[in-house]
């Protein structure tokens, strides 16, 4: 088994103001590489983002439905980034097994090839960058990614309440 990796330099001391300031240029930059890599694309960044919701699910295919819920646009906005994203090359409708009325959406392996293209020298640095952490630093990575990204879902999902005429 090989050895648990270790920073080369102990981490510089930081408080959560420091982090969440560090959070929000790393989400702004994060931003900034989306709309690159959809340019890239030749898609825009919600196609993107829909894409991606259809790529993590595998084999398990999503309706326009779960993809309309997962990137919360209606119902009638997913049908245009499904038209854009079949049109493109990205996705293909296939009929639902148990469903006849309904169509499950599927990535195009020369799609999936082109974005893994794209995105692989990218998630080959991130790697590199989570080997100098230890497997402990890692899982509390994992763990605050995971339970920020719900947190902020929740906000959003609040704040379209109030817009809604909710609390």
């Amino acid at each position: 088994m090989p050895a648990e990796p270790h920073p080369a330099e102990p981490r510089p001391a930081a408080t959560a103001a420091q982090a969440l300031e560090a959070m929000d240029f790393f989400i702004a930059t994060a931003h900034l590489g989306q709309q690159e890599m959809a340019q890239r694309l030749g898609v825009n960044v919600t196609d993107l983002l829909s894409f991606a919701y259809v790529l993590r699910a595998g084999e398990n295919l999503l309706t326009a439905g779960d993809i309309a819920e997962q990137a919360h646009v209606t119902t009638g906005a997913v049908t245009g980034i499904l038209n854009r994203l079949e049109r493109g090359g990205y996705v293909t409708r296939v009929p639902d097994p148990t469903d006849r009325r309904r169509v499950r959406v599927a990535a195009r392996p020369e799609a999936v090839a082109k974005v893994v293209a794209l995105y692989q020298p990218y998630y080959d640095r991130l790697d590199a960058v989570f080997a100098e952490y230890s497997a402990d630093e890692i899982a509390v990575l994992h763990d605050w990614f995971s339970r920020t990204t719900n947190l902020a879902l929740a906000y959003i999902e609040e704040l379209r309440a109030k817009d809604a005429g909710g609390e």
